[in-house]
């Protein structure tokens, strides 16, 4: 049963990419469509065998082993097998929910796309990919699903390959993901040099003596410990996959992609796999205050700077997309503050409401007609209620709202934060706090400019579909209904989209409302993580204050409507509204007087400009001079070239003396003989002259 769970998408991928064409496009969304469902099925069975307290750890196939068990290093496997526990089983149905949903709204969305099955054949590997990596025992299976989601993320974001920015997009994800993935095979290779094994139970029974041992830092001078060493190359991994700040670059570029592979990679797969990866290393993590430190610093940085760029943006799509970035901090600052748990939590949380943000967003785009502008919008809620509604309850769940799940486990992340005792605790804390009000401020701006106020699309002609970087789709989803704006062009009045789009976005509000406040219970203060994530209480306090001030979901709920967080976003909900339905000239002003950091916001901190002028000019720059100096001058000229020159000489010089004559020969000849004769006799003639020469 558990190998059909990977195996079913693949089969679907199979399908769909080879046999595309012969069995169509209706063949290919109904195989990819039936192989994740089945996926889907299997894991809720599997999930509620892991709540009845079953358990799986084994082998379930044996690649080759290296070395010799007899040898005093002993054997490495390498295997492929699958760990399934609460948060196996958790990742599995989120997973394959989530994936579910946008296979099905890819029906709609995709439908006059030319590379539709291609399309079903990438997303269906997608979910192949990510389930090898939740389900895996042993690094070597992790790191294969790792690079898995990075190779599929490459071909989905590209997946408009006609186009230069996707292109672009595409190639910016992959080498910013190198970069991290560089750190993770590191840390993989320290665990593997001095744990002597790949086998996550192996590696986790030595977890205290690795933490024993040093590690010499020659750049540093004096030394550290292998387990901090460790960690920390393990989190850069989790930097990239995960785009925490600084290697956060590529993801809001992610959006060239279509939608539904956007809402895929926000909401359930890529991204989750670095806060997936720590806490199923907590055990190693749990023995390093100073990663822990780094992994709160890095995560709180994002959760904060990364918010702040989503109150400038103006694409639909790129203001979730920051969002997903702000919320990934917040996980990362729940790992730091070794709330585990928590962190996983608010994954789970987040994968339902962020889903159907994307996806809400993706039907905002079919029924604007491929505009992603959201200051061309406004008043959509009478022409798309369905639409409407569920992305306000997206919203709802995002800021923190009380009873809806993102509060729960926001809420969770921002009271563990401040029971920790890590001196990176209180900046980390006021970073979550302060996000709250950002967080809340930037959905609500949208919001109100997408679904409310003036209707400016009736003012403005849409672009064509193939105009600004859009998607690059026909429009095709119910009747045009044509208009005129107030220039005479022909506009087109906004629709709600068809069946097989608002569907999945009413199933992803569902346990976007209802899953935190059902769950919180046994993820976080019951025995459901339980022998999954290894949490050091008496050093790291934070699940146990929170354990001791939980009482139940709704004395929770209760209790928060008096705090900082809920004032802070209902303010920001507030300062939405003063700012964009009631005084909309107000932002205006602001951004008029406060130009400067508008600047530094618009230039996402000048990031982008730094990598490309700095670190990838410097690496051209690099590469030039090897090119240039080593390989074209030393290597070519020197070594290579410079040998045929040398030969080249000596062989110009005894061409000067074979010149063919007789006489020639004969005169090298005799010369040759005399000096034989001189070189015989010079000592007896040479030294006696010398020696009477010493003698006067």
């Amino acid at each position: 049963m558990l190998l059909a769970v990977p195996l079913a998408p693949l089969a679907g991928a199979v399908l769909a990419g080879f046999f595309g064409r012969a069995i169509g496009r209706a063949g290919a969304h109904s195989v990819t469509i039936l192989g994740v469902l089945i996926s889907f099925i299997l894991s809720v069975l599997v999930l509620n065998d892991v709540l009845d307290g079953a358990r799986f750890n084994a082998t379930v196939y044996e690649w080759m082993t290296i070395g010799d068990s007899a040898s005093l290093r002993g054997s490495l496997k390498m295997e492929v097998g699958f760990l399934v526990d609460g948060l196996t089983a958790m990742m599995m149905v989120v997973v394959t929910f989530v994936s579910l949903m946008v296979h099905v709204y890819t029906v709609g969305y995709m439908a006059e796309d030319p590379g539709y099955q291609r399309f079903f054949a990438y997303i269906s590997l997608f979910t192949f990919s990510m389930l090898m990596l939740v389900m895996s025992n042993n690094f070597l299976q992790l790191f294969f699903g790792w690079e898995a989601v990075g190779l599929v993320s490459y071909l989905l974001i590209g997946f408009w390959y006609t186009k230069p920015t996707a292109i672009f997009a595409n190639m910016k994800a992959f080498l910013v993901n190198r970069v991290g993935d560089f750190g993770f095979i590191l840390g993989i290779g320290l665990i593997v040099a001095y744990g002597g094994s790949l086998s996550y139970a192996e590696v986790f029974g030595k977890a205290n003596e690795l933490a024993k041992i040093p590690f010499p830092m020659p750049l540093w001078g004096g030394e550290w410990m292998l387990i901090t060493v460790t960690c920390i190359c393990l989190f850069i991994g989790a930097m990239g996959k995960s785009a925490q700040f600084p290697l956060h670059v590529w993801l809001p570029d992610s959006m060239e992609g279509p939608t539904p592979i956007s809402a895929l990679i926000h909401a359930a797969t890529m991204v989750t796999a670095g806060i997936f990866m720590v806490a199923r290393m907590s055990p190693l993590f749990e023995l390093s205050d100073t990663a822990l430190n780094f992994i709160l610093i890095i995560g709180a940085i994002t959760a904060l700077f990364m918010g702040f760029l989503g109150i400038i943006q103006t694409d639909i799509k790129r203001v979730v997309a920051y969002s997903t970035l702000s919320q990934l901090g917040y996980m990362t600052v729940a790992l730091g503050a070794s709330a585990y748990s928590v962190a996983v939590f608010h994954l789970m949380t987040h994968a339902f409401f962020k889903a159907l943000l994307f996806l809400g967003a993706g039907s905002v785009i079919i029924g604007m007609h491929h505009d992603q502008d959201i200051r061309n919008m406004g008043g959509l809620r009478k022409y798309m209620p369905i639409t409407w509604i569920t992305s306000l309850l997206g919203s709802l769940a995002l800021i923190g709202t009380p009873f809806f799940s993102g509060f729960y486990s926001k809420d969770s992340i921002i009271e563990a934060v401040h029971a920790s005792h890590l001196p990176a605790a209180p900046w980390a804390y006021a970073a979550v706090v302060i996000g709250v009000f950002v967080t809340a401020f930037y959905s609500f701006r949208m919001y109100f400019l997408v679904f409310h106020g003036k209707e400016n699309f009736r003012h403005k002609p849409f672009p064509s579909e193939d105009a600004g970087g859009h998607d690059q789709h026909d429009d095709h989803h119910g009747d045009d209904h044509g208009d005129h704006g107030h220039n005479g062009s022909h506009v087109h009045v906004p629709h709600e989209s068809p069946w097989v789009v608002w569907l999945p976005l009413v199933l992803l509000a569902i346990p976007s409302v209802v899953i935190g406040y059902l769950t919180i219970g046994p993820m976080l203060f019951g025995d459901f993580f339980k022998g999954a994530i290894v949490v050091n209480a008496a050093q790291h306090e934070a699940m146990k204050d929170l354990a001791e001030h939980f009482h139940s979901a709704q004395a929770m709920a209760a209790h928060a409507l008096q705090t900082v967080p809920f004032l802070l976003a209902a303010a920001g909900v507030a300062t939405a509204y003063l700012f964009y339905m009631v005084v909309p000239a107000l932002p205006v002003a602001i951004g008029r007087a406060l130009s400067p950091l508008i600047r530094v916001l618009e230039n996402k901190y000048y990031l982008d400009w730094f990598n490309e002028n700095v670190l990838a000019a410097g690496a051209r720059l690099l590469g030039r001079g090897l090119w240039k100096g080593g390989d074209m001058g030393l290597i070519d000229g020197v070594l290579i070239n410079g040998s045929a020159r040398a030969v080249g000489l000596l062989a110009n010089l005894a061409r000067l003396v074979q010149t063919g004559h007789v006489y020639w020969y004969a005169l090298v000849m005799l010369l040759g003989v005399f000096g034989m004769l001189t070189w015989q006799l010079w000592p007896a003639v040479l030294l006696p002259f010398l020696s009477g020469l010493a003698g006067r």
